[in-house]
């Protein structure tokens, strides 16, 4: 039987649009997908255009690659059956996890008990950046003679990405221990944060020890682009925060602003890691572009949902305290819609929500909104747009790397319909 991805599109497309009941057909219409009328088109393309990409479009008659490339039976392959992207890599992640562990010992025990604490709090959760990594590297794998990867065994190869997707972890983490400070931030993932436990002093320098760590890693790969796209990514993240800290409330409620801010600080990740990994495979040409599309727009959606979650999901379901945004006075995409239907936020946003009462006053008047189904849309909108990219990929006659690609695809899904 000759392979065909259309059921897959058509399966997505069908959670996406149970997903948006409310949309009348505008979002998802029959003949194209990205008819938003009610979004800016900044929504969507502000965020910053590294390289020059073309607009991988999902239609309804879409095609993974040629219909005439015969591959095994549908049945047969699996896809009739639901795909589980974690049970694909579980077995290197619980080697990723182990050696994560042993990375962060210290010769100084406050300093690795520190580091290691935040690794045990979630370290047995199903980690969702390596998990990504591993299934990118799994999707592009390919024996390309006249590239460099011929000078390493495929085994070597594996052990390069396996390093990628160790230095984004510990990158992912230093982050979130900054950001737990910057922000007095006394959860994360359902625990007492670090900087709550043992102060603000040990948590810094627990994520700068880490920083530290994935720096020799990055290092030790020897690759000066690969190096160039991960550091940028540090810079990245110091620029995000700091255009979070430092915004006046016109800026605040730019969506373009917004979404540059969020690239910055949550997509660029994700995007040049997954850049990262396609170089390591020897991929040329389109290909690191399409692999770094697919982090950047999953990593927007990724974000988006979070914002929304703030607003719907509860303080167990989250791990953290829900508002946390808004009570600190973040605005985010739910609220900057909001604004244009409720002119009254224009008073609670100057000051920050800090008044008695401003909190759930918001809270209210974002119900009276469309605000959080338009950051539904959105983030469903970027999910899609990592879905293209996957569809982009070269044509591959490998059982398993069809089946890995088609799991990145299910994490789109899974990003926009998680619920914690």
């Amino acid at each position: 039987m000759v392979f065909n991805m259309n059921r897959v599109c058509r399966h997505f497309l069908k959670s996406a649009r149970a997903l948006l009941p409310s949309v009348n057909g505008s979002f998802l219409g029959s003949r194209r997908l990205t008819e938003v009328s009610e979004l800016p088109s900044s929504c969507i393309t502000s965020t910053p255009q590294v390289y020059n990409t073309q607009a991988y479009r999902w239609t309804p008659n879409c095609k993974f690659h040629d219909a005439s490339y015969p591959l095994v039976n549908d049945a047969e392959n699996g896809f009739e059956e639901q795909i589980d992207p974690f049970s694909l890599v579980s077995d290197e992640l619980t080697v990723l996890a182990n050696r994560l562990r042993s990375m962060v010992a210290s010769e100084v025990p406050k300093l690795a008990s520190a580091a290691e604490y935040f690794f045990k709090a979630g370290v047995e959760g199903k980690r969702f950046r390596p998990m990504v990594l591993l299934l990118m590297a799994s999707s592009l794998t390919s024996v390309l003679p006249d590239s460099d990867v011929s000078k390493w065994s495929l085994q070597e190869q594996r052990v390069r990405q396996q390093r990628i997707a160790e230095i984004t972890e510990m990158i992912h983490v230093a982050s979130l221990l900054h950001d737990d400070v910057l922000d007095n931030a006394e959860t994360r993932r359902g625990v007492g944060s670090l900087n709550l436990l043992m102060g603000n002093k040990l948590a810094v320098l627990a994520g700068d020890f880490l920083l530290s760590r994935a720096s020799v890693a990055l290092a030790s790969l020897k690759n000066t682009e690969v190096v160039e796209l991960l550091s940028k990514v540090l810079e990245h993240l110091v620029t995000g925060e700091i255009m979070q800290l430092t915004s006046n409330k016109e800026k605040a409620c730019n969506m373009e602003y917004y979404l540059e801010k969020t690239f910055y600080k949550t997509a660029s990740l994700m995007a040049n890691s997954c850049k990262a990994i396609a170089l390591l495979a020897g991929q040329s040409g389109a290909v690191p572009t399409l692999a770094y599309d697919y982090g950047r727009h999953l990593g927007m959606a990724f974000q988006l949902v979070d914002d929304m979650l703030d607003f719907t999901g509860t303080t167990a379901s989250l791990g953290k305290g829900s508002l946390s945004d808004i009570r600190q006075g973040i605005i985010t995409a739910p609220i900057i819609f909001a604004l244009e239907q409720q002119p009254q936020l224009n008073d609670l946003i100057s000051r920050r929500f800090k008044n008695p009462g401003d909190v759930e006053l918001a809270v209210e008047l974002l119900q009276k909104t469309d605000g959080i189904e338009r950051t539904r849309k959105l983030a469903s909108e970027h999910a899609l747009q990592a879905a293209d990219a996957v569809n982009a990929f070269p044509f591959s006659s490998s059982r398993q790397v069809n089946k890995c690609r088609r799991a990145l695809i299910e994490l789109t899904h899974q990003v926009i319909t998680r619920t914690k």
